[in-house]
């Protein structure tokens, strides 16, 4: 079987949790601590970072968009990328935007867990500025829409769904989805409801 090297908050990892469970394929989670001397990440990633797909033969995968794509080409249920190229660029330019809002809520967060007087306020500035402007143009291009490209539920949607959930966790004080980014709000309550990404809401703390 197939085995999931992942941190319960990764908004990458759950974006491979949220796929697999969406195209009903059964792999093991192993949760890791990344500052454990003796995790195992870097065992099959040499970045260290997760989400790690480890296969049977315990060769690997790693990045979310890599590891995604492979599970969406196991099996023919319920395609999360579609086939045709234009359709499936648009899916993926919505992942790509939404994956760097995550990149930058992310480096906000770790400048932010340095001691208080090492922390560059102009860095951190620029990062929610990202974050920012991407969700605006995210809200903007799902207007009314059920969902983010051609009214079917994509990956695009779950990498939004990913990037809005982890907004929330960290930033939730200072971006008001329901105030400045109604659209936005109305597909996270869609996607809530969704049992892939009530298994796999991240966690306060």
């Amino acid at each position: 079987m197939m085995k999931l090297l992942y941190t319960v908050n990764s908004p990458y990892a759950r974006k491979v949790r949220i796929v697999a469970a969406e195209k009903h394929i059964d792999i093991k989670l192993e949760e890791v601590v990344l500052a454990d001397p003796d995790c195992p990440v870097k065992l099959y990633n040499p970045l260290g970072k997760v989400p790690v797909l480890v296969l049977p033969d315990n060769d690997s995968l790693y990045d979310s968009r890599v590891i995604a794509e492979y599970l969406d080409n196991r099996t023919p249920l319920a395609h999360l990328i579609p086939k045709d190229n234009t359709t499936k660029s648009a899916v993926r330019r919505w992942e790509a935007l939404a994956d760097g809002i995550t990149d930058a809520a992310v480096a906000v967060m770790l400048e932010q867990r340095k001691p208080e007087q090492k922390q560059d306020e102009a860095f951190i500035a620029k990062q929610m500025d990202k974050v920012s402007r991407g969700l605006h143009v995210l809200n903007n291009d799902l207007g009314h829409n059920k969902w983010c490209v051609d009214d079917t539920f994509s990956l695009a949607d779950i990498a939004v769904g990913c990037a809005l959930g982890y907004v929330n966790l960290r930033f939730g004080q200072v971006i008001n989805l329901a105030k400045d980014y109604s659209n936005l709000d109305r597909l996270q309550a869609s996607l809530l409801k969704r049992q892939s990404f009530i298994d796999s809401m991240p966690v306060a703390g």
